[in-house]
């Protein structure tokens, strides 16, 4: 079962995220990145809406409600800025009263606003990585985020993996260490 704090996972995920996307010189943004179909920009401009959709979502709302008003491009000239607006409204929505009991309701499901954080967390965490990587950045994930992340990414993992939303897993030594781990079982090679 996943705990409510979740949400404060994913606060912490946006924040490390944060400092990758900071990082990003104006040169990157259409570098090439491990989550093959996305460059540098495509990344940020998705987790730039998976933020703007938690600040829905968490409120109970329908993707139909919601309406094609996130889609495109939602970064505009300064993707770090619309980052740190998304994180914003994200984190307003994890702090309101009921956000983690709330009834989520997602293309594949209901969840709890809870188990939706945790799937928020999983996806900023990997996508920071991403970025990281295709930018030049230090890559090393905080060791605490990947040790709570993994089985998370398992449960996840196994839930979704014929959507097509995550690579196939790649294998990877079962003594290896919990970041290569983690980063293998969304398809990605450390």
């Amino acid at each position: 079962m996943i705990s409510p704090t979740t949400g404060e996972l994913y606060m912490t995920a946006m924040e490390a995220t944060s400092r990758c996307i900071d990082g990003i010189r104006a040169e990157q943004l259409h570098a090439a990145t491990p989550c093959a179909e996305w460059d540098v920009q495509q990344v940020v401009n998705h987790i730039v809406g998976e933020n703007l959709w938690a600040a829905e979502l968490l409120q109970g709302k329908t993707i139909a409600q919601v309406g094609t008003r996130l889609d495109g491009d939602l970064t505009g000239d300064d993707a770090a800025a619309a980052y740190r607006e998304s994180v914003r409204a994200a984190t307003d929505a994890v702090n309101a009263p009921g956000a983690m009991e709330t009834t989520c309701h997602l293309s594949f499901g209901d969840f709890s606003g809870a188990g939706y954080a945790a799937q928020l967390f999983m996806d900023t965490l990997i996508h920071g990585w991403d970025i990281a990587t295709a930018t030049g950045q230090d890559t090393r994930l905080d060791p605490r985020l990947v040790a709570v992340c993994l089985p998370i990414a398992q449960e996840i993992t196994t839930m979704t993996r014929g959507s097509g939303a995550f690579g196939d897993a790649l294998p990877v030594s079962e003594e290896a260490d919990p970041q290569p781990r983690l980063l293998a079982l969304v398809g990605r090679h450390a």
